[in-house]
């Protein structure tokens, strides 16, 4: 079996989470290490990264809006038409610098309930560890449904964390043919998404195991798809700055937190000079906050009416 089978089991059966893991490995015939795992992963994971900010990347999966229409284009669904809402089959996660994906996966006699909160109640402990989450089309798409099933469930707002948006990021700097992240797995030569067609979410709302399991490993690549895209994009990301997470009397790189920081330059703004620096890990190019000008060289500047 699998970690994921395993967990699946545990979540649909958790009686046997009061069981050793001899007897746990002993009743699904599999290694007593895999079965160690995955109750690990079913607790609250815990955050590796001490020295900074905690930085999340996250990804959901949710299930489609069902309804009653008379056509196939162009409809205006009415709340009576409306069948079943949305809510979250799963949800897959991992620290950055760790290797780690964990996630959660709503059972088939949950997602027959429609019923998703023990894993937002999981996620809902993991968000209030973070301090920076990094998703694709995150702010319009991801944390909005996940607040959304907060509410639902009775769960009120987890403290405040920063969002990286990488789709934001790549519509803000680039012209790419398209800025999904498939397209942006081909382009930049990273493994692609898992292959899918909408049969697996209509299985999964069927309750089938199989089904459940394949969209939790299909949430997971899309994961370590987005964290590779962040790495990619981290020299041109701009409201970043790991520097205000651990202070101390060493410049760092915003972007990486790396202290290999050179010389490049000046920036100029239309009253100021600044000294510019490259980060040699990761490439993002920075400025000092404070001007290189005196108040008598800077007394001397004009700057034109607007």
């Amino acid at each position: 079996m699998t970690i994921k089978e395993i967990k699946y089991f545990l979540q649909s059966n958790p009686g046997y989470l009061k069981w050793g893991d001899v007897r746990i490995a002993l009743r699904l015939d599999t290694d007593i290490d895999l079965v160690k795992q995955a109750k690990l992963e079913l607790k609250d994971i815990e955050v590796v990264n001490q020295e900074g900010p905690n930085i999340l990347v996250l990804d959901i999966e949710t299930a489609p809006l069902m309804s009653y229409t008379w056509g196939l284009w162009d409809q205006n669904i009415s709340l009576d038409q409306l069948e079943s809402d949305f809510f979250i089959i799963c949800w897959s996660a991992k620290w950055l610098h760790s290797d780690e994906v964990f996630g959660g996966l709503i059972t088939s006699k949950e997602i027959l309930e429609e019923d998703d909160s023990a894993i937002m109640k999981m996620l809902w402990n993991v968000l209030e560890k973070a301090d920076i989450v990094i998703g694709h089309n995150f702010k319009r798409f991801d944390k909005k449904k996940i607040n959304s099933r907060f509410i639902e469930n009775g769960f009120g707002p987890v403290s405040p964390y920063k969002v990286i948006d990488t789709l934001e990021v790549v519509k803000r700097n680039f012209g790419f043919s398209s800025n999904k992240l498939e397209a942006l797995a081909r382009k930049f030569r990273f493994e692609g998404k898992h292959d899918t067609n909408f049969n697996l979410w209509k299985n999964c709302l069927r309750g089938d195991k199989e089904s459940l399991i394949t969209m939790s490993l299909y949430c997971d690549q899309d994961v370590l798809i987005t964290e590779k895209v962040f790495y990619k994009l981290l020299p041109w990301i701009k409201d970043l700055n790991l520097g205000l997470y651990r202070l101390d009397d060493k410049i760092k790189c915003p972007a990486c937190g790396s202290i290999k920081l050179v010389d490049a330059g000046f920036h100029y703004t239309s009253i100021s000079k600044y000294q510019s620096y490259r980060c040699e890990d990761c490439g993002h190019i920075s400025r000092d906050r404070y001007s290189i000008l005196t108040k008598e060289e800077n007394k001397n500047i004009i700057v034109s009416v607007k």
